[in-house]
């Protein structure tokens, strides 16, 4: 440290002082003359004093509180006008500057904004009430300040009187940038609009929503407050509490409040992040309770205070917890550091502010650290005069380097600057050491357009009248036993992202996730937020996502809908999946089974087709309607068999279309060669000749076979091109996509069944008129009970196919395509197969006209009995008929005896033996 003694006068001492302001040049708090003078608003003191005296009178009162830091960026605003006078920036142009002390009062602002307004060159502070400013010229260009938004609201409509620029470098009140109230308000810094931004997006990448937020109870407070909520709000970031202190130390109410607010962080045990807008004399004053309370929480610091060493300095300010702040960038502030250096060597006479910190440097030279800081703050005005007499002070190089806040100074510097090339381009034309060569609104147009190279980048002002010169985001961590506030990342208010010089740093910004700071759990993957009854929506409850949804982040406040129908997704799921195809296919063991059913019934065809084709020519096959027409009804058969296939694997629209019409034909087919057969044995053994007469007209059998599929064929054709079946998917199970086949129409569906069941109705109607035939050749009575078989499969197929879903719903169908083939297949050709297999002696030309003629005799006695018996009954007589007649004779002669009760036994004529074996000749033909 320098040491060096002054000899104070204490009379000079209580003359400027002691006393409130006696003479307008005393209020000032440093000067220097200059071509164009620039105004300065500063806080240098923290509080103003009041009266204890009644009534109160109209004076302007001392202050009390010295702040290092603002009485820095008043030395920041000197040195910059002492650098900008040295170069050549403003060749032959000097900058001279009036600084006063606001003591953060509106009050004194004012008062100090009034002698801006007052007229240039005129010996008394005279300001003129004018309906015109345009010519006028007060003794100000410009203002640098002030330090509070509060107070920078009131000066800076008072200033838009007269449109005098003011550069504010630390308001940053996000009103401020409405240039409808504010026209003539610029700043170096950003808004809080991109604080409150930038802060909203830390708290929510930390994964924190339910905070506290704690504001003074200003215009600065209130607006900060009211934005950061916004931005709250549009982040889920819930704000628990908010606690409003009272802006005035002096308020009788602020120790009250102060507790009042730590009771309430104590309280809410789920908030670990506070959020403090406050100037720094009111943090001092909360952060002193919070340490005696044992408070540890994760402070988020404003621009106001985040850089402020008086507080990171303060005793077991570690036991607090973490504190991470927002502070303005900063350049290279060197030169500054070195003007510090030499502070010393400057005079004091123009710069009260100066000759104030000589004097409390005496006053508290007996104390280190904070403490000495502490006892810098705390005196008053009043107090120096009573202890500064015949004393020696100590310079202490380091303590005020010690005390830089980088970001303001920077920021006070640019804002010189600023005006110093507004005032650059005035001068371009003009003889600027008179002071009338340009008016203030003049330099306010020329300001709003001005480029300021600050290092390697070009700033300017925005429409709005700020500089995006972004943030650093600080960390305060202890190293070596004290509290450093390092920079942990910037923050690009424009993008508005933050950028980490490292993966340490990242790393230190990831590891603030570490305390949690939320109303309710986090609600994992698969869950979903339900609201509770408490007006916070980051207050829920964490319910499961239902079925077929699903959520795949923490935190979701609804439960994203499976996509489409093809997916699935369990209770609690984190993603959907898609369904199982389900279909009947080849490989399961249902669908071999059928399959083997199927390959059964080909292999009986091909094993009838040779035993039909070895015995061509014996009588039962003769008797089947030749080998064409067993041929043609076999084939049938075997498609129908092969229409099954088609109802197994995974549905195609060929298979759909095929298979349906494959079996309708096929079936159609088979029942017409059932049907001449039906009507064949119906004409070979009808008696009645009006019947035989009408089967000899009809009996056509290639017309007949032709007419009934080719019915068939048209109904298929008509269902295939109107209303085709297609594929559809059936997702009546949950989990699973049932591939099906759509059959397009089921009206048409159920007319092609109709259509069969009507030619078989009409093939068991003829059966069944012909069932009494020879016993060894019964085929009426089989082809019967095959046409009942295929009756009673699909009468039961009907309900147990509307029943049924799922993938062996084809199998259904296969089944009674099956039973309904198989029982006509077995009906039609096994007692045949019997017969020429096992019975091969009656499967002769001898044998078939044996037991036909014995047919035919009974049915010719049976026809002459008859007719007796008609006879009989038109002669009113009663006619016993004998029992018998003689096997031997009588039958071969056709004599049959009777007698008529009363009467002589009467000789009747006998039937010939040549009637019988005719007819019999004629059946054989038939068949």
């Amino acid at each position: 440290m320098a040491l060096f003694s002054l000899v104070l006068i204490p009379f000079v001492i209580s003359t400027d002082i002691a006393s409130a302001c006696q003479d307008t040049d005393d209020f000032v708090g440093a000067s220097s003359p200059g071509d164009i003078v620039i105004g300065g608003l500063f806080a240098v003191h923290s509080e103003m004093l009041h009266p204890e005296e009644h009534p109160i009178k109209p004076v302007i009162q001392n202050c009390a509180g010295f702040e290092i830091q603002i009485f820095l960026q008043t030395l920041a605003m000197i040195h910059a006008i002492e650098m900008i006078n040295n170069s050549t920036l403003l060749s032959g142009v000097t900058l001279g500057y009036e600084i006063y002390d606001t003591c953060a009062e509106v009050t004194k602002a004012m008062a100090s904004a009034l002698r801006f307004l007052s007229k240039s060159n005129t010996s008394k502070d005279i300001v003129e009430f004018k309906c015109n400013y345009s010519d006028y010229v007060p003794r100000i260009k410009a203002v640098t300040g002030a330090s509070y938004s509060e107070v920078s609201m009131a000066v800076s409509r008072l200033l838009a009187l007269q449109l005098i620029p003011q550069v504010s470098p630390a308001s940053s009140a996000e009103i401020l940038s409405d240039k409808i109230r504010f026209p003539s308000f610029l700043r170096t810094i950003p808004s809080d609009f991109h604080q409150t931004r930038a802060m909203s997006h830390l708290i929510w990448e930390s994964g924190w929503n339910w905070i506290g937020v704690i504001a003074t109870d200003d215009d600065n407070g209130r607006f900060a407050l009211e934005s950061f909520g916004v931005q709250a709000m549009a982040n889920s970031v819930c704000i628990a509490f908010k606690e409003m202190l009272p802006a005035y130390l002096s308020d009788n109410t602020f120790h009250t409040k102060v507790d009042h607010a730590i009771e309430k962080i104590v309280k809410e045990t789920r908030v670990n992040v506070i959020v403090v807008f406050m100037r720094q004399f009111h943090v001092l004053k909360l952060f002193k309770k919070a340490i005696e309370r044992n408070v540890k929480k994760i402070w988020i610091a404003s621009d106001n205070w985040s850089t402020a060493v008086k507080i990171s300095t303060m005793p077991n300010i570690r036991k607090l917890g973490t504190v991470v702040g927002f502070g303005f960038k900063n350049k290279d502030i060197s030169t500054f550091q070195d003007f510090l250096r030499n502070l010393h060597e400057k005079p004091t006479e123009n710069n009260n502010f100066l000759r104030e910190y000589i004097m409390l440097l005496s006053v508290c030279a007996h104390l280190d650290n904070y403490d000495f800081q502490m006892c810098i703050s705390s005196q008053s005005q009043y107090d120096l005069m009573q202890n500064v007499e015949n004393k020696h002070q100590i310079w202490r190089d380091d303590f005020l380097n010690a005390n830089i806040e980088p970001g303001f100074i920077h920021s006070t510097i640019l804002a010189v600057y600023a005006i110093a090339h507004a005032i650059k381009g005035q001068c371009k034309d003009r003889n600027c050491k008179d002071p009338s060569a340009f008016t203030p609104w003049e330099l306010l147009e020329e300001l709003k357009k001005v480029t300021i190279i600050d290092g390697d980048k070009e700033i300017k002002f925005d429409s709005k009248g700020d500089m995006s010169t972004g943030y650093d985001v600080l960390l305060w961590k202890e190293v070596d036993g004290r509290m450093e506030i390092t920079t942990m990342a910037e923050y690009d208010s424009e993008n508005g992202y933050f950028i980490f010089e490292d993966e340490e740093k990242r790393k230190e910004f990831l590891d603030l996730k570490k305390v949690p700071s939320t109303c309710s759990q986090h609600c994992r993957p698969g869950q979903m937020k339900k609201v509770t009854e408490s007006p916070h929506t980051c207050c829920y409850e964490c319910v499961y996502c239902p079925e077929n949804h699903y959520s795949n982040r923490t935190d979701m406040d609804y439960c994203y809908r499976c996509l489409n129908k093809t997916y699935w997704a369990p209770m609690n799921s984190t993603m959907c999946y898609r369904k199982t195809i389900h279909f009947l296919s080849w490989t399961d063991w249902f669908a071999v089974f059928l399959l083997l059913l199927s390959a059964f019934g080909v292999v009986l065809i091909l094993f009838i087709s040779a035993i039909f084709t070895k015995n061509l020519s014996t009588p039962v096959v003769k008797a089947s309607g030749g080998l064409t027409v067993c041929y043609i009804l076999l084939l049938s058969h075997f498609f129908i068999f092969l229409s099954t296939v088609f109802f197994i694997g995974e549905p195609t629209e060929f298979k759909c279309r095929t298979r349906q019409a494959l079996f309708g034909i096929s079936f159609a087919l088979c029942i017409s060669c059932i049907l001449i057969k039906s009507l064949k044995i119906l004409l070979a053994f009808s008696f009645d000749p009006k019947l035989q007469n009408f089967l000899k007209c009809a009996y056509k059998p290639i017309t007949i076979v032709f007419i009934c599929t080719g019915i068939q064929v048209i109904i298929c054709t008509f269902w295939l091109i109107f209303r085709t079946p297609f594929v559809k998917q059936n997702f009546s199970i949950p989990r699973a996509i049932i591939l099906e086949c759509n059959e397009g129409s089921v009206v048409a569906f159920g007319i092609m069944l109709g259509y069969i069941a009507a030619l078989a109705f009409i093939c068991f109607i003829c059966a069944f008129k012909g069932r009494k035939l020879p016993e060894n050749y019964n085929e009426a009575k089989f082809i019967t009970f095959g046409m009942l078989i295929y009756f009673i499969a699909w009468i039961v197929f009907i309900p147990v196919y509307v029943t049924t879903f799922g993938k062996y719903l084809p199998a259904v169908e296969i089944i009674v395509i099956l039973i309904s083939n198989y029982g006509i297949l077995c009906c039609t050709f096994f007692p045949k197969c019997y017969i020429i297999i096992y019975k091969q002696e009656t499967n002769t030309k001898s044998a078939f006209l044996k037991m036909i003629y014995t047919y035919s005799t009974k049915s010719v006695g049976n026809i002459a009995v008859s007719q007796i018996s008609l006879d009989s009954k038109s002669s009113s007589s009663r006619i016993i008929a004998s029992d018998s007649c003689n096997a031997d004779k009588s039958s071969l002669n056709g004599n049959c005896h009777f007698q008529v009760p009363g009467q002589t036994p009467a000789k009747e004529k006998a039937v010939p033996k040549s009637a019988a074996w005719t007819l019999s000749r004629k059946r054989l033909s038939s068949i």
